[in-house]
């Protein structure tokens, strides 16, 4: 009898050790190339994963939109085409009108900032997390602040927006383009140097980092004009059956992963301000600064833009206005310890 219990032991031991070192394949999806400063968050993140977990958890990496274009990304994580995806928002326009909110013109000043909003637990479990049905959202982003890069006419007043054909990354960012004199056309990430050189758009709505780094228009872009108006915003997101089929420790070196890490992707994003536009100038670029009273305009137009994007929400019932007021708060709040290109 004492052998038998001893033999069965063993058994449970031998299977507990064998599903311990079991090797769990996580595909990670994102739509940029492993240049782009996203990329590099993405690929430090998945080694930690896999040194974290003893190499239980292998990440196979799919950058550059290889599963798909971009606006497939969040689809991929919620139909288990991928187990985990970076993903645009403005991607899938309408699709995440509440969170886009933070999009509207200078709502805040920085990744760092827009990134700290974002993720505020309250804020996601009031009214964010809900519009990512089929996923478990591990973290949302903003890039930093952009304007208008154009490749042949510089914009140095708002009557130069007129006739020009710029690029937009989501609802609210068409709008703004819209309300400034310009001709918004959507073009996704992976064709927008091809659809510049071709003169098919005259310019983009981008932050110095896409511009100069992330898909190297330098030479392309010969005039950035500086508003730091906008942010873009992104998820990442994680399959909820992959999530559910990993054991709870594993469940907690994920969470333990994008826990507290706002400040450190924001920053790593306002960090590529400077190179980025170093990129863009050493190609003949120039940069431009609206002088004040012209700058004060803008932000008028923005205001107006922004009032209306929450009148149009609130008459479909959503929360807009409750929502816009706490994040212009939290924005506020961390303006005082973080990165602010208002400044």
């Amino acid at each position: 009898m004492r052998l038998k219990i001893l033999a069965a032991l063993l058994a449970l031991g031998v299977a507990g050790t064998a599903q311990a070192q079991q090797k769990t394949e996580m595909k990670l999806a994102y739509f940029v190339g492993d240049q782009h400063a996203m990329s590099q968050w993405l690929i430090k993140w998945s080694e930690g994963l896999e040194k974290g977990s003893g190499g239980r958890i292998a990440v196979k990496r799919f950058p550059s939109a290889q599963m798909g274009p971009t606006p497939g990304h969040y689809d991929f994580a919620r139909t288990g085409q991928a187990d985990v995806s970076w993903f645009l928002h403005g991607g899938t326009p309408g699709r995440f009108p509440l969170t886009e909110i933070i999009n509207l013109p200078f709502m805040v000043g920085s990744s760092e900032i827009g990134t700290k909003v974002l993720n505020d637990s309250q804020l996601r479990a009031k009214y964010l997390d809900a519009e990512h049905k089929g996923i478990k959202v591990l973290m949302l982003f903003t890039h930093q602040p952009g304007g208008p890069h154009t490749t042949k006419k510089a914009i140095r007043n708002l009557d130069d927006f007129k006739g020009l054909r710029l690029r937009f990354a989501s609802p609210t960012v068409r709008d703004l383009v819209q309300a400034l004199g310009a001709t918004p056309v959507g073009v996704p990430p992976t064709e927008i140097a091809e659809q510049l050189q071709k003169g098919t758009i005259d310019g983009a709505f981008m932050d110095y980092g896409g511009v100069g780094i992330a898909f190297k228009l330098g030479g392309t872009i010969k005039y950035s004009t500086e508003l730091y108006a906008y942010v873009t915003s992104f998820g990442l997101g994680m399959n909820e059956d992959f999530w559910n089929k990993l054991p709870a420790d594993l469940k907690k070196l994920v969470t333990d992963s994008v826990t507290g890490k706002e400040a450190e992707v924001g920053q790593a994003w306002d960090s590529l301000d400077v190179p980025g536009k170093k990129a863009v100038m050493d190609g003949g670029g120039e940069g431009i600064r609206f002088p004040a009273a012209e700058m004060a305009k803008v932000r008028k137009i923005g205001a107006d833009v922004s009032e209306a994007k929450v009148k149009e929400y609130e008459a479909k019932g959503m929360p807009a206005r409750a929502l816009y007021n706490e994040m212009r708060a939290l924005s506020e709040k961390h303006s005082k310890t973080s990165k602010n290109f208002w400044n």
